[in-house]
């Protein structure tokens, strides 16, 4: 995400939010943005929108089409007003920000943990319940398998990183010695 486009985007997932907590929708949003978002960056949809020979009318008509009933109301008065100021592209920053309010807002945290061989699913949830505790936030954990850390873990939690892998204190000890 660029910063220009963050800032740009910023307004909008904050109004979507406050709206969607409102009516308590926060699901259904972050069902309907990350459709948006994905039309967004559909290479085809991408270039469309991004051309400014088509009429920015016709364009949010097309993409409440493509959406179809996946989309409601409000979610379609929002594809036009993005499309009349020309701020389509940031649909993906839209949804990123807006699932990062929601997050903060349900005390939830997605973390990722990347390790050297495949977790079980225990400890996954050991893992889980550790971060919860110590961040005071529900954890959900998506893993990934690295080959390259050797050993061990690389968590990012947010801001958060928490290099446990061999490959992280080999680096860190190569950095200690000056090599």
């Amino acid at each position: 995400m660029s910063g220009e486009a963050i800032t740009v985007a910023r307004p909008y997932a904050e109004a979507v939010f406050r709206k969607a907590e409102e009516d308590g929708t926060l699901d259904a949003w972050s069902e309907m943005l990350a459709l948006l978002a994905a039309l967004a960056e559909e290479p085809v949809l991408a270039g469309v929108i991004a051309n400014p020979l088509y009429d920015r009318g016709q364009l949010a008509q097309l993409i409440q089409d493509i959406a179809g009933e996946r989309l409601s109301t409000e979610g379609g008065n929002l594809v036009r007003l993005l499309a009349e100021n020309g701020r389509l592209p940031v649909l993906p920053e839209i949804q990123a920000l807006y699932e990062e309010l929601k997050a903060e807002s349900q005390r939830t945290l997605n973390v990722t943990v990347r390790s050297a061989y495949e977790l079980a699913s225990k400890q996954e949830q050991d893992l889980a319940a550790a971060l919860s505790e110590k961040l005071g936030r529900k954890v959900t954990i998506s893993s990934e398998q690295d080959p390259g850390l050797i050993g061990g873990v690389h968590i990012r939690a947010g801001d958060l990183v928490i290099d446990g892998s061999v490959k992280g204190r080999l680096a860190q000890l190569a950095n200690e010695l000056g090599i």
